[in-house]
């Protein structure tokens, strides 16, 4: 196993990471996996934490196949894998079902993670979006073009193992890419910790509890999936 758990790989971004403390960063995590691994990286570098809503939207047959990802906000930025679409014979009306359940799921998570939480300004900040693993990277993707659009002055993917050929995709989706542990072939992300225990809704509320949103001399601001 490379990681203990996701505090351990979070310690392992983080340090990987010291470079942009005293910079103006802030830390935004994907729900849940991905939160105990930023409050990590947040805390080292003494920077606001909040959250990316995005949600996976898988093959209805195949839930853990993504054939897109979809991210909150006013309007929901939604991206789609077309191969996978093709491939797995899904009519438009089936993924607009899939979208749909999905953004139910996000609107659950917004509520009970987030509630009246204030939300962390991005635009002119460096933002380090972070996730506990990446396979197909259709999450991420879909995260890190959501927050692109509130124009942050460096955007950062903080991943601590990825299959290496979904890294590459990632050239003109990120300023940097950090990741540890790269992989020529990945298994299941799971394969890569000690402890891969499925991260509650309580526990990413204590941590989001414990972890600040935004510092107190600066004003209440926009996150993306607000």
């Amino acid at each position: 196993m490379m990681f203990r758990d996701r505090v351990d790989a979070g310690r392992r971004l983080a340090t990987e990471l010291a470079g942009y403390k005293g910079e103006d960063v802030v830390v935004l995590a994907l729900p849940r996996g991905g939160v105990p691994v930023a409050a990590e990286i947040a805390s080292a570098l003494d920077a606001p934490l909040d959250l990316v809503l995005v949600r996976k939207i898988g093959v209805p047959d195949q839930p853990e196949l993504a054939m897109g990802a979809v991210v909150d906000g006013e309007v929901p930025l939604v991206v789609r894998i077309p191969q996978i679409i093709r491939s797995a014979g899904v009519d438009e009306a089936t993924f607009e079902r899939v979208v749909a359940a999905e953004l139910a799921e996000i609107a659950r998570r917004r509520q009970i993670y987030l509630g009246d939480r204030p939300r962390a300004r991005l635009a002119g900040r460096v933002v380090i979006v972070v996730d506990d693993g990446l396979a197909t990277g259709a999450t991420a993707k879909a995260a890190l073009r959501a927050v692109k659009q509130q124009d942050p002055k460096r955007l950062v993917l903080a991943i601590p193992v990825a299959a290496a050929d979904s890294l590459a995709d990632f050239a003109e989706e990120a300023d940097a890419v950090v990741c540890p542990e790269p992989q020529q072939r990945l298994d299941a992300i799971g394969h890569y910790y000690d402890d891969f225990t499925q991260t509650s809704d309580e526990a990413v509320q204590a941590i989001l509890a414990r972890c600040p949103a935004e510092r107190a001399r600066e004003g209440r601001g926009d996150a993306a999936g607000s």
